[in-house]
């Protein structure tokens, strides 16, 4: 590398080829006093959850069939809300959130009023946060997960009614 050149720009696209073919978000090299950083930024995924079809039965009231405290309540609940109509099921893998910071308030209550399209919960998935947003308008009648509890694809997260 000649002298007057303050950084290889080979260097900074094989780092940068790196960062993509590996799906890395960066990467930082550094030589005596050459320090290289590569960061590529993601964007995030808004995911909008398709409505599922009307249920030909009447369902039972939500709050009756749910239990509302006890360890492992939250997965009874869950199994519960798998067959109601107004469930918002999991688009991904990952760590639900229900705050976007720890010392933040919710996004959304139990006895929330929500518009379609407003943010529901966050879903980190690879350091990715989604949004995953209301499908419909309604009210939030059930919470099937605690804030940073792992969930699965088509777990039910929630009931909007």
């Amino acid at each position: 590398m000649p002298k007057n050149e303050p950084f290889d720009p080979e260097l900074v696209r094989e780092l940068a080829k790196l960062v993509t073919e590996t799906d890395l978000t960066e990467i930082e090299v550094e030589k005596g006093d050459l320090r290289i950083r590569v960061v590529r930024r993601i964007e995030p995924v808004h995911v909008q959850v398709a409505a599922p079809a009307p249920a030909l039965a009447v369902a039972a009231p939500v709050a009756a069939a749910l239990p509302v405290a006890g360890p492992g309540a939250v997965g009874e609940r869950a199994k519960a809300g798998a067959g109601h109509p107004g469930a918002v099921p999991s688009p991904m893998v990952g760590t639900a959130y229900r705050r976007p910071s720890p010392d933040a308030k919710a996004f959304v209550d139990i006895g929330s009023q929500v518009a379609a399209g407003e943010k529901l919960l966050l879903i980190e998935a690879m350091k990715t946060f989604n949004e995953i947003v209301a499908p419909r308008a309604g009210t939030v009648t059930a919470i099937f997960f605690e804030d940073g509890q792992p969930v699965e694809f088509g777990e039910p997260l929630l009931v909007i009614e």
